[in-house]
């Protein structure tokens, strides 16, 4: 059976989360990821799941390298491993400039080999207990657990989203987690981390090759892709590694113009510039019975696991909003988890 996920990013409460994640594992779903960046702890939020379900796989989608010390993270990859009996799987990250240091006081430099002494040091620590490490970007680390992870080797997926990143997920990585991939990119992306692991004498089938695909379901198909066109705009205008993304996606030109106008405060008109074209190939988005049939592209172009991350059409007049200006995200995710249903 092919796989499909579910991913959380904000606009809901802690405990909506975790009723959603429940309902997902009703609805046999392979895994329940939770972004972290200004929507709750991920860490916290997958134990409050580990406890609440049974078979589910439990993720982060991702977690930044930058603003956690790397011990820390493999405590807090070993915890929800332990609470969930071996369910769940890391998803590291480099995370962004425009994040990282506006948001958290630290410089950004030298991401990829980050991620590399990060990867390292949360191995060692979970396979031996203990580490001496000695490197670029970690001068120095020795540290020893004070406890036996009930798994010495958890999962580790590593964002990825252009080829050289997404060959480091074919060499060293469990898995590769893109994210505003159209079809034809997606099947671009296997085939890169296939190639990389086999160079480095891996059987491709050893990486997952997984990829966030935002999803907005609705009977309102017009509403359903004006939710998509709010999130690229915000996306395209605020993270320059996805403006450049969508620009060689095959949307040069709307890319640079919803960045002008992101930056130049006008929000609205950047919402606008997505065409009907741009949300349609960078998303699922419409009716229902539209889920379905997407997820087999998908599937198709050599994505191992489509994980939705759903957003919500506009509110109506007359009804509460829930996150920026949208309707229920708890409401929207219920509708991509019944659409979505393996």
């Amino acid at each position: 059976m092919s796989k499909v996920g579910i991913s959380f990013w904000g606009g809901m409460t802690a405990n909506d989360i975790v009723e959603c994640v429940k309902l997902a594992e009703r609805r046999r779903f392979s895994s329940a990821w939770m972004a972290e960046g200004h929507g709750w702890d991920a860490f916290s939020i997958l134990t409050a799941c580990a406890l609440s379900t049974k078979k589910i796989k439990l993720g982060t989608s991702i977690v930044s390298v930058f603003v956690r010390s790397a011990p820390t993270i493999a405590l807090g990859a070993a915890t929800v491993d332990a609470l969930s009996r071996g369910r769940f799987i890391l998803g590291l990250g480099s995370s962004h400039r425009v994040q990282v240091e506006p948001e958290h006081g630290l410089t950004y430099e030298k991401p990829m080999q980050r991620v590399r002494e990060t990867v390292e040091i949360v191995r060692s620590l979970l396979q031996n207990g203990k580490i001496s490490h000695r490197g670029s970007i970690y001068p120095q680390v020795d540290y020893d657990l004070w406890f036996t992870p009930l798994r010495k080797k958890v999962p580790i997926y590593l964002a990825a989203v252009f080829p050289r990143m997404l060959e480091l997920c074919g060499q060293i990585a469990d898995g590769a987690i893109s994210v505003w991939y159209t079809v034809e990119r997606s099947r671009q992306a296997a085939e890169i981390v296939k190639s990389a692991a086999k160079k480095v004498g891996r059987r491709p089938s050893d990486v997952e090759v997984a990829s966030l695909i935002a999803t907005s379901i609705s009977d309102d198909a017009e509403a359903a892709i004006q939710g998509i066109r709010q999130l690229v705009a915000f996306y395209a205008g605020f993270y320059p590694r996805y403006n450049r993304l969508i620009s060689e996606s095959g949307f040069a030109k709307e890319a640079k113009e919803v960045r002008e106008a992101w930056l130049g405060g006008r929000k609205e008109e950047a919402s606008a510039i997505v065409t009907e074209r741009m949300a349609k190939e960078l998303s699922i988005v419409g009716e229902p019975a539209e889920c379905s049939k997407r997820l087999k592209d998908y599937w198709r172009a050599g994505l191992t696991l489509p994980i939705l991350f759903p957003t919500a059409p506009p509110k109506k007049a007359g009804k509460s909003a829930g996150y920026h200006g949208l309707a229920s995200v708890k409401d929207s995710v219920i509708a991509t988890i019944e659409a979505a249903s393996p």
